[in-house]
């Protein structure tokens, strides 16, 4: 099988959360370049419309609708508005997620800072693979996408106290095992993308943190947000059809040491 083919995503139907910046935007980017069809959602109108409006110029065909992940009810309304118009979903990528408001050791940090990363961090993540799953197991096939990090693998405290942010990002890795699990047999596959650093419009803040980051990876600098493309179009196409439960670490060598 040619290469081309392997990893066509074509005239799939694809929602991805998180999608106004950042990876979000990129991983939309990748599957738009590829001729997917696309559903964005998030919170960031403007920057949601930005992205979208610049997709479309490209001839992607792209809706984008405002959505807080963390409320069950809209990603439930979203995923069935999808449907009204396309029938069916073929891919979904859980990616929004926000950091610890407070940056703080866990003895300073607030209960308000660590529900609100929960609820957008993990319940976000359950509340789009569950609203994924009822489509998916109609149709008998789906791509399920969790965006978690490499610090849901290994803490950030060494270069930055984040404990809301590293303990939902091991829950979404082992919630994207346990949905591998229970639907195996049903043709929906479900992965984990585990990104170390990449350059977006938020981070790095400034030079400091630049060089801070660059120097914690073993490969000494930070990834583009274009470098996330090759994963993305692996685990939303036939060429990860035999793949589920995994952790697709892209870090520049972090978590190796």
């Amino acid at each position: 099988m040619k290469a081309a083919r392997v990893f066509d995503v074509g005239g799939r139907v694809a929602l991805i959360t998180g999608a106004a910046q950042g990876l979000g935007r990129a991983m939309a980017a990748a599957l738009a370049d590829n001729g997917a069809v696309l559903w964005l959602l998030d919170q960031d109108d403007a920057a949601l419309d930005r992205t979208a409006r610049s997709l479309r110029a490209g001839g992607a065909a792209v809706t984008a609708r405002a959505c807080d992940v963390g409320d069950a009810r809209a990603v439930a309304a979203a995923v069935a508005a999808l449907l009204d118009q396309h029938g069916r979903l073929d891919i979904c990528i859980a990616n929004a997620g926000i950091s610890d408001p407070d940056r703080a050791p866990v003895h300073e940090t607030s209960a308000a800072g660590w529900q609100r990363v929960l609820d957008v961090n993990l319940t976000g993540v359950f509340n789009t693979c569950k609203a994924a799953l009822g489509p998916m197991r109609a149709q008998r096939r789906g791509k399920i996408v969790t965006v978690a990090s490499m610090w849901g693998l290994i803490a950030p405290a060494g270069l930055q106290p984040r404990p809301a942010y590293a303990a939902t990002k091991a829950g979404v890795v082992n919630l994207t095992r346990e949905i591998a699990l229970q639907y195996a047999a049903e043709g929906i596959q479900a992965n984990a993308l585990c990104p170390g650093f990449f350059r977006t419009e938020t981070r790095p803040r400034d030079a400091a943190q630049a060089a801070a980051m660059a120097g914690y990876t073993p490969m000494g600098r930070i990834a583009d947000p274009a470098e996330i493309a090759g994963a993305t179009l692996f685990l939303c196409s036939s060429a990860s059809d035999f793949v589920t439960g995994s952790t697709v670490v892209i870090d520049g060598g972090v978590t190796a040491g």
